[in-house]
């Protein structure tokens, strides 16, 4: 743009007959007699910007002694040296703060008498292009993994309502340990809810940075406490095997001091934190999933309530692998009754660890170029968003306690029902032989 401000129109005539820029000649007599000095200016400006151009060109034009409007800066283009009566000729800016705009028309600016410039430069001709709207491309570094999240965690919000309602509504199924699970789906519930919901209104409507605040903060909170009733999942079962204490020596209330309380904490800390430092994401390229709200922004404030997860997966790792090693010891002497329920406690907790622990720690840092991150991200957001549904199937649909629960009730249900049309049948067998009986 500076080479285009700097293409001035305004000629003079010298005295050779020939049209030369009015500037060039004036200071052609001026580095006659100052060539250094004049030689100096005119190599500092053309290295310099618009602004500062302007200001070097008005140092060497001071030298001049006729009449004429100085070289001038109007914050958009560069008006060079003018003779007075004259009307200055500027080609328009190809572009201007990001918009394109047509370089082919001229923009101008009168010279008065007196030679001080016009207070208004005429802009008018120049016209802002219409740039014609880029087709949609599909990035499967972004919009798939996005559509497998929203898939992801859609399938697990059905699948884990459907499984606290059947842990709450039958009373045969209510104790601490299946509490425990149920405050873990209701974590799952949560922070999947809110994940959905955040994506729906970035897409539909523009978010004000209140509501971003409010709802990035609750997102943070029961993402953080689905990483904290892990720990007490974990914690449960190491008391109930390792310790060889009963899983209702804690009670229930300081299972949820740690599942609930914990994690205010640190989302606290975190929140307080957040206000004052600034995101490391690139602003000039911001990421798809993110709402223009410096709350969603990663920053290494983040590792606040980072940290303290990442501390959880490595203490339910510890916890499973000290029960495995009881485990291991105990079925090698005797295998009990009590050593068969340990052992499918053990199972579930072996499978729950790897899914949520490991596969969080393998997924912190990946490859972020190539084939390579595309795989990454697509199989991150497979197994992550499934969690949900992995976790309610485990714990509820493919539990045995809980399937023959649901089988118990069903052939109560269906018996009962049978029962009830047997009497109706046997009651509107007994109308039909009352009316049919011959009057005597």
């Amino acid at each position: 743009m500076n080479e285009t401000m700097l293409a001035a129109e305004t000629l003079v005539t010298d005295g050779s007959g020939e049209s030369t820029p009015y500037g060039e000649a004036n200071l052609t007599g001026v580095a006659v007699e100052n060539p250094s000095l004049v030689e100096g200016l005119l190599a500092l400006a053309m290295n310099a910007s618009g602004a500062e151009r302007c200001r070097l060109q008005q140092q060497a034009e001071e030298l001049l002694q006729d009449v004429a409007c100085p070289s001038f800066f109007d914050m958009v283009s560069c008006w060079p040296r003018t003779p007075p009566g004259t009307l200055a000729v500027l080609p328009c800016f190809a572009e201007l703060k990001g918009v394109q705009y047509d370089s082919s028309q001229n923009a101008t600016r009168f010279c008065n008498v007196d030679g001080t410039w016009d207070n208004y430069t005429e802009y008018d001709r120049c016209l802002h292009i219409e740039q014609p709207s880029p087709m949609p491309s599909f990035e499967p570094e972004i919009e798939l993994p996005t559509l497998i999240y929203y898939v992801g965690y859609s399938i697990s919000l059905a699948a884990l309502v459907l499984a606290v309602a059947v842990l709450v509504y039958f009373k045969d199924l209510r104790c601490l340990r299946n509490t425990i699970h149920v405050n873990l789906f209701l974590t799952y519930i949560m922070s999947s809810s809110l994940w959905i919901l955040i994506l729906s209104l970035q897409i539909t409507v523009k978010l004000e940075v209140a509501g971003c605040i409010f709802l990035v903060t609750l997102f943070h909170y029961f993402s953080t406490t689905n990483f904290f009733w892990m720990l007490v999942e974990g914690l449960y079962l190491y008391m109930l095997v390792v310790q060889t204490f009963s899983g209702d020596t804690l009670r229930f209330r300081k299972y949820a001091i740690i599942g609930w309380g914990g994690p205010l904490i640190f989302v606290g800390a975190w929140a307080i934190a957040k206000p004052f430092f600034g995101s490391t994401s690139n602003l000039e390229h911001p990421n798809k999933l993110e709402i223009e709200c410096s709350w969603m922004r990663e920053s290494h404030i983040d590792w606040i309530i980072q940290g303290p997860s990442c501390a959880v997966l490595v203490i339910n790792l510890i916890f499973l692998l000290r029960i495995m090693w009881v485990l291991i010891t105990k079925l090698r002497s005797a295998n009990t009754v009590e050593t068969r329920q340990y052992r499918k406690a053990s199972k579930a907790l072996l499978v729950l660890i790897p899914l949520l622990g490991i596969t969080y720690l393998i997924f912190i840092y990946g490859p972020v170029e190539g084939v390579g991150s595309h795989i990454f991200a697509i199989t991150r957001a497979i197994l992550l968003s499934t969690q949900g549904f992995v976790v309610s199937l485990l714990y509820c649909f493919l539990n045995s306690e809980v399937r023959q629960t649901l089988r118990h009730h069903f052939y109560r249900w269906r018996d009962e029902r049978n029962i009830l049309s047997g009497k109706v049948n046997n009651h509107h067998r007994s109308l039909t032989t009352t009316t049919s009986a011959p009057l005597i």
